[in-house]
């Protein structure tokens, strides 16, 4: 009798905590794409960079808010692509008429289909479907921005106001930032650059180990609103030697028959001989780099991305007939500030959110990239740390942030001064 009364008054939280006892396994984030849904989920052992037989999945749909019943999912369609963490599926057409429906969220699981002769297990929900209009995106015909950029962090508010003035400055008109669990006062940052007629939404993404999935989710928000849009992070600065703006690097190829990606060159530049986090940010601060090149980071048309959304953060498959294109170097390159100074660098590589390994202190992958070389798994800072990663000085964005945004009277940059000073200096 008494867990008879403890259930029925379960709160919706209760529920959701009852029902996925496993977060490893689970459903958690789904977003509607015309005629077809694209959900995803965790524990269905989708292989990593991977595409997959979509007939081994099917999506299963219900109109009931109670997590707990999942004999509500009363309808159930088939998966057209599969890929990481993500299976698209054929959204049921009573689902897709009813506006009302869609406009409260429909729930959503997935199941594995193991053995074609037994009824599949769905895998516990917490995702909903919405129209994208009902939360605030752009409808077709509505017009697109011309280029958008996407990121994905944890506890850098500090350095993203100097991220999104500076590229603002370069054509970018419209940030999703997704938030994946920061307690740093990152919404706070948010709102001030939206009352500085930046249009920055943050979206909250508590999935831990899932930049691949969220980037699959960006692409399909942008999707609706933008031309292009850029993957890459807050740490990462665009720099053209001639001064040309990035908007202009990416339109070129808005009309393109065949490319749908533009890639640019990263430099990763180290401490610079600093101590302490430079006070005018980093692309002032820190001048010192590798000599080679690692990586790039790119620019797609998310309505030409591969119906599956596979990529791999710093690039998407994209659609059959499509390809990419290199950026010269002397064109353009990114410079990521990946080593900065030790507490900096320390608390950024104590979470990474775009490998596999969940501790960079763990005896794991010990390969990977977004280690520091020679460092291994010690968080200890290295008494040479201020000078390594250092084999050329490159001032070439130091002297263009200086020489473009500095306040003639003050000297303060951009992102050094409150909106409440900016407003003050305006009247």
């Amino acid at each position: 009798m008494a867990s008879s009364r403890r259930a029925a008054n379960q709160t919706a939280d209760e529920e959701i905590s009852d029902s996925v006892p496993d977060w490893g396994k689970v459903v958690y984030e789904a977003i509607l794409d015309w005629n077809t849904v694209v959900v995803l989920a965790k524990g269905l052992n989708l292989k990593p960079r991977r595409e997959v037989d979509p007939a081994e999945f099917r999506c299963h749909f219900s109109l009931s808010n109670n997590l707990s019943r999942e004999e509500s999912f009363v309808f159930t369609t088939e998966a057209t692509a599969a890929a990481q963490e993500v299976v698209r599926c054929l959204l049921p057409r009573s689902i897709r008429k009813n506006n009302t429906a869609l406009a409260e969220g429909i729930r959503v699981t997935v199941s594995r289909v193991e053995d074609s002769s037994a009824s599949p297990a769905a895998l516990p929900s917490v995702a909903k479907v919405y129209n994208p209009k009902s939360h605030g995106m752009r409808g077709e015909g509505e017009g697109k921005y011309e280029l958008c950029a996407c990121t994905m962090l944890w506890n850098q508010a500090s350095v993203l106001k100097e991220w999104v003035m500076y590229h603002s400055w370069l054509g970018v008109e419209r940030w999703f930032i997704y938030d994946n669990n920061s307690d740093d006062g990152l919404q706070d940052v948010a709102d001030e650059l939206n009352s500085r007629n930046h249009n920055v939404s943050r979206h909250v993404w508590p999935w831990i180990k899932a930049q691949e999935a969220g980037f699959s989710h960006c692409a399909l928000r942008a999707k609706y609103e933008c031309k292009w849009v850029g993957f890459f992070d807050v740490d990462e600065f665009f720099y053209f030697p001639r001064h040309n703006s990035l908007r202009a690097m990416v339109s070129n190829y808005t009309d393109s028959p065949t490319i749908a990606e533009v890639r640019t060159m990263c430099h990763s530049f180290g401490p610079s001989g600093l101590t302490e986090p430079p006070k005018q940010g980093v692309t002032v601060g820190y001048t010192c780099r590798l000599q080679a090149p690692e990586r790039h980071k790119s620019f797609v048309r998310p309505d030409l991305l591969d119906m599956t959304l596979l990529n791999i953060v710093h690039h998407f498959k994209l659609r059959e007939g499509y390809k990419s294109t290199n950026v010269a170097e002397g064109t353009a390159v990114i410079n990521h500030y990946k080593y900065q100074v030790w507490d900096t660098f320390k608390a950024k590589f104590l979470r990474r959110v775009s490998t596999y390994v969940t501790n960079w202190q763990d005896d794991h992958n010990k390969g990977s990239k977004d280690r520091a070389p020679g460092l291994g798994t010690e968080a200890v800072e290295p008494p040479d740390w201020r000078l390594r990663f250092c084999e050329v000085w490159d001032t070439g964005l130091k002297d263009f942030v200086l020489g473009s945004f500095a306040d003639v009277g003050t000297g303060l940059l951009p992102w050094e001064r409150s909106s409440s000073s900016s407003a003050r200096r305006r009247r």
